[in-house]
């Protein structure tokens, strides 16, 4: 009953960040969420307790940068107000810091390797939404381009040599930071279809990775004995990568076209290469789960649970053919 009321009032935490009509109102909203998450990310390990230290404090910090934005100028409070250039400044960094987007992301891979799976759903995308809407109040864009271009390359770059399955997401997600923010340049329904088609990517790679009780990478050997769940898996990692003509491509080609009219070739160049260096650990991961054979068989004592099995792998074929259905949106 503690995780319902829980997740209750982290949901109700971020719907008060994102509706508020002033900037106090926000930031009591976002320390809702954070001590709401807190008892969540709470296991009987050790990983969890470090993770969720060292979430709390980043997260008090960017709070304390926060509410020290709102001090300093005491008569911009309200949204409809423009904030100075340096309070501005102070305050997307403390969002920025929140959200994990780098440079400011040295918080996030470690504190989402002490997480499950479902919680690191729940940091991936959820405690997202709050930060992002609020760093659409007040927008730089020379500081939040030059962002967006550091957390892709970022999240490109450091993801390479991680065997921790969990990381790779992590360093993926920051990499979807920078288009993001980029989206979020440009418009706010941009970002949003952005982020439901990566919610959406994200639930299917995790149900998949928990269900076959994988964390690391050399656990991909014995990933799925279902050769149609291995293909479903492939084309959920191909569409994170963002290549046509899956639907993870369609958000990336909107904010491409929105780019160029905006900010030029140069800036949507820089984040297109950098977001090609990540197709390699996603096609390492495709690859060393579909072409090695896993070695468990079916046993009778198994047999119980094979129905509930079966449903939950329509549910992920269902899901997982979402992914498809910008074939359809292109042609």
């Amino acid at each position: 009953m503690y995780k319902l009321l829980f997740f209750f009032t982290l949901t109700a935490g971020t719907f008060l960040s994102i509706s508020a009509s002033s900037w106090i109102i926000a930031w009591i909203g976002l320390e809702v969420n954070l001590l709401s998450f807190l008892p969540l990310m709470k296991k009987s390990n050790i990983y969890s307790s470090e993770a969720a230290i060292k979430y709390f404090l980043t997260q008090t910090m960017a709070s304390m940068i926060l509410i020290l934005s709102l001090i300093i100028f005491t008569n911009k409070k309200n949204f409809s107000e423009n904030l100075n250039l340096v309070t501005s400044l102070i305050l997307q960094v403390a969002l920025l810091l929140k959200m994990g987007a780098a440079p400011l992301h040295f918080w996030f891979p470690e504190v989402i390797s002490g997480l499950d799976w479902m919680m690191s759903l729940i940091l991936l995308t959820w405690q997202k939404i709050a930060p992002m809407m609020l760093l659409s109040y007040s927008m730089n864009s020379f500081l939040l381009t030059i962002v967006a271009i550091i957390s892709s390359f970022t999240g490109s770059i450091l993801g390479f040599n991680q065997t921790c399955l969990r990381k790779i997401l992590a360093y993926s997600s920051i990499n979807h930071i920078g288009w993001m923010i980029m989206a979020l340049m440009n418009s706010v329904y941009a970002w949003l279809s952005y982020f439901l088609i990566y919610i959406l990517m994200n639930l299917n790679i995790i149900l998949m990775f928990k269900t076959s009780q994988t964390l690391f990478f050399s656990q991909l050997m014995s990933f799925y004995s279902n050769n149609s769940m291995k293909l479903f898996f492939m084309f959920n990692f191909i569409s994170l990568g963002g290549l046509p003509p899956f639907l993870g491509f369609l958000p990336k080609w909107v904010t491409i076209n929105s780019m160029m009219y905006t900010l030029g070739y140069f800036p949507a160049t820089l984040i297109i290469l950098a977001t090609l260096i990540t197709l390699y650990f996603y096609l390492r991961i495709i690859f060393l789960s579909l072409t090695l054979t896993s070695l468990t068989k079916t046993s009778i004592l198994n047999l119980p649970k094979m129905s509930f099995m079966l449903a939950f792998n329509n549910f992920l074929v269902l899901m997982s053919m979402m992914s498809l259905l910008s074939i359809t949106l292109l042609v």
